[in-house]
């Protein structure tokens, strides 16, 4: 470590320890502004956080939003009947109050709401005077048979089977389209901002819970983006549960290892007041929290715990040396200021890498995560030492320290073999077998999703049910990818439009992955038949325009817009998993390729497939860019702090084999790499390069000492390599937790942390020495 660097610890030193009490004093103020910021963080997420708003088919799809009123952020009910089927006075009754609860919930585009009991679902015929049709709930009530009957002829008239009405009539859907953000009752020039928490909420009290109570023989099933992530917040509120289970169980651990009741308690204090803090400055700067940051405060808790450990041993190695606990904390603090502040900035700027994603949330978490580790370095870097100066260790505890530190230690001694000239090749060798295992492996992990449903959640969880109801009992996908099609004002309708549509119909109706194809065209083509006596012959596009425009003045809505300049074409997908879209909208790319002018253009994408589609574009394009930033950051941060490339290849290379075979453990467990699980890199070698830098960091000071490598290695291990063995074993612990969330995102992350920060640890005691026996020059250290 460099003569600066030797300087600017004692400076820093002097500053706190000869002004604690106005330090103290300055840390309580601000705990109490903070902790009551921190009261008032709620749950904060949105449509437009979770999707990549500058990808060119989101910044399509929002274009022309107000044209797609039913293909952006909707919710699906479907309301069944167990015994009997729709055609019934108890369903029909059911549906209507069903669908008028849910027009007059908060955030509903009333306009656009789809159900059998709104007028624009409608029914069409073709008689011998002409077309006929209506609303196909054209009754008040229905409660004879033959007004059942009728009802029964309109929906089979409808072309609503499959789509609104079940395949075996058990079932309809009422299609409710969203708004971001809606007038204010009280004051119609007021916005207000849709809840997602609130609006799942109101879901489950007024509609499922309420309907389903009073009878039996309904039950509700809901999907949509908005319902999903509703339950994600409800699970935010359990994940509370995991914290405080994480609380106690590092009680315990620090209570075993150091032995000291008020350590142990002052350093719980310091990592939850950097919890509160973190908490505190979101608040303060406008940020809430979303189900993926709800998990950063459980790693700013695990991450102070990690550094408080740190300075509580290196007090205890001081106290027999020093002049008491004042002596001691400063001693400590000298010592293990400036690792511990490069461990910690080197994580807060990896941390930031993750803005360079052009998705909200995760640039959030990187916010939130860089906000959590920036506090860490006051509350248990400064806080800590002058808290523990006043406190001190309990003779108990250095007298126990004392007596293992003078006696041979035969689990160190086992370890400070991996430093030893013959066994430091094979773990060379060993480390090369693992870097191509995990590449190999690592190159199966997929974009996206692979599962089915909301992969967020689990299998078994109400919201996939739901959506498995809705996929077993309809012919339509609840995975949609909308191809907009524009043109000039009154063009699409035009035949070389419908013509070139067809087309891209027939090319994705043989598509592998895709259900169906629907558009104007396909209304245009029915409607053209009916007019000639229905005769298949006739099921084709006229070449007469005034045919044509007939024959979609007949379409529902949303099959166009009202100036007829733009037609969606909906691509019903089996899936969305990233094969699946990669290969739709690579189709639908070089159709547009060959078909687009300048009257004429196919623009992807919008529809929850699309959405998926442009965010796994953003991810793929952003992980190999985040990764090599955050190793860059990394790689700086330790050549400023040690001076040395060979020092610096001590650290990274265990570092770099924990993300190769984290990519390899994500393949075998069938984990995509997506937007809750990107963050997992970043966040995993942030933390991780602490336990080198630690390491390194005493190793060299032995060094430097004129220690032989074995015997500074093994010195080391006696120091550092225990406290960083506890924070490994602590930081692993601490996120294994999640592991049981009904969250499955957040069990995933659980996973992948847990063997992120075990295999860094394990990675810093086993290979560092090995690569200090061939890279590092003791004698050069000394000079």
């Amino acid at each position: 470590m460099s003569k600066h660097h030797q300087e600017t610890a004692p400076i820093v030193e002097r500053l706190i320890f000869n002004n604690r009490i106005a330090v103290l004093l300055i840390f309580a103020l601000l705990t109490v502004f903070f902790g009551y910021q921190a009261a008032q963080v709620k749950p904060d997420t949105s449509f437009e956080k979770m999707i990549p708003l500058k990808h060119p088919y989101i910044v399509n799809m929002i274009e022309h939003e107000n044209d797609l009123p039913n293909l952006g952020n909707s919710i699906r009910i479907a309301v069944e009947i167990e015994e009997g089927d729709i055609f019934s006075t108890e369903y029909m009754e059911m549906l209507k109050r069903i669908n008028d609860e849910v027009f007059f919930l908060p955030g509903v585009d009333r306009s656009n709401l789809r159900s059998l009991w709104t007028p624009n679902v409608r029914w069409t015929e073709v008689t011998e005077y002409g077309f006929d049709g209506g609303p196909v709930a054209n009754r008040p009530s229905y409660t004879s048979e033959e007004d059942l009957e009728e009802l029964r002829s309109n929906v089979l008239k409808s072309g609503e089977i499959g789509r609104l009405v079940a395949n075996n009539f058990k079932s309809t859907i009422i299609d409710v389209p969203l708004q971001e953000a809606y007038p204010n009752p009280e004051n119609q020039s007021e916005l207000i901002q849709l809840d997602y928490g609130d609006f799942s909420r109101q879901l489950e009290e007024k509609i499922r819970q309420k309907f389903e109570a009073e009878n039996p023989n309904i039950k509700v099933h809901i999907v949509g983006f908005a319902k999903k992530v509703g339950d994600l917040i409800e699970g935010i509120i359990k994940v509370v549960m995991f914290f405080a289970a994480a609380l106690l169980i590092t009680f315990v651990l620090l209570l075993m290892f150091t032995r000291c009741l008020k350590s142990s308690l002052t350093t719980l204090v310091c990592s939850v007041i950097a919890v509160v803090w973190q908490l505190g400055l979101l608040r303060t700067l406008g940020f809430g929290l979303d189900p993926y940051s709800i998990l950063v405060p459980f790693l700013v808790f695990a991450i102070g715990i990690s550094h408080g450990v740190q300075i509580i041993n290196g007090m205890a190695i001081e106290y027999p040396t020093s002049q008491g606990s004042y002596d001691a904390a400063r001693r400590a603090f000298r010592a293990l200021y400036i690792p511990g502040i490069v461990a910690l900035i080197s994580d807060a700027v990896g941390f930031v890498t993750l803005l360079l994603i052009e998705i909200e949330v995760i640039r959030e978490l990187g916010i939130a995560a860089s906000i959590g580790v920036g506090v860490i370095i006051l509350t248990n870097l400064m806080l800590l030492p002058i808290l523990m100066s006043y406190i001190g260790i309990s003779k108990g505890a250095v007298e126990r320290n004392r007596e293992r530190a003078a006696r041979p230690q035969k689990t160190w001694l086992a370890v400070a073999r991996f430093a030893h000239s013959k066994v430091a090749p094979v773990s060379i060798l060993l480390a090369i077998a693992a870097f191509a295992f995990g590449i190999y492996h690592g190159k199966n992990v997929a974009i996206g999703d692979l599962d089915p449903g909301a992969p967020e959640l689990r299998a078994d969880s109400r919201y996939n049910l739901d959506n498995k109801f809705i996929i077993d009992n309809y012919s339509t996908s609840s995975d949609i990818l909308v191809v907009m099609v524009k043109t000039p004002p009154e063009q699409c309708s035009a035949y070389e439009t419908m013509e070139a549509i067809d087309q891209l119909e027939w090319k994705m109706n043989n598509l592998d992955g895709v259900q169906s194809a629907v558009s104007l065209v396909t209304v245009a083509k029915q409607v053209i038949m009916g007019n000639n006596e229905g005769n298949l012959k006739w099921q084709g596009l006229s070449r007469n325009q005034d045919n044509l425009n007939n024959a979609i003045s007949r379409a529902p809505s949303g099959m166009f817009n009202s100036s007829c300049s733009l037609a969606p074409v909906m691509v019903f997908l089996d899936d969305h998993k990233a094969e699946t879209l990669s290969r739709a909208t690579a189709a639908v790319e070089a159709f547009a390729e060959e078909y687009n002018t300048d009257e004429l253009e196919f623009k992807l994408a919008a529809g929850n497939a699309g959405i998926e589609a442009a965010t796994n574009v953003v991810i793929e394009a952003s992980q190999t860019k985040m990764l090599l930033t955050v190793y860059a950051v990394v790689i700086f941060m330790c050549l400023v702090t040690f001076r040395s490339i060979r020092a610096v290849l001590c650290i990274i290379i265990p570092l770099a084999l924990t993300s190769v075979l984290a990519n390899a453990l994500m393949a075998f467990l069938g984990i995509g790499v997506k937007v809750a699980t990107l963050p997992v890199i970043a966040l995993g070698v942030g933390i991780g390069v602490d336990y080198g830098i630690y390491i390194y960091s005493r190793l060299e000071s032995y060094l430097r000492q004129g220690l032989p490598l074995d015997e500074a290695y093994y010195e080391t291990l006696k120091t550092t390599g225990k406290a960083v063995t506890f924070t490994g074993f602590t930081l692993a612990i601490g996120v294994a937790t999640w592991i049981f969330s009904a969250i499955k995102f957040q069990a995933d992350m659980g996973i992948l942390l847990t063997f992120m920060f075990l295999w860094n640890m394990f990675g810093a005691l086993w290979l560092l020495p090995a690569l200090a026996r061939f890279l590092i020059r003791p004698d050069k250290l000394r000079q």
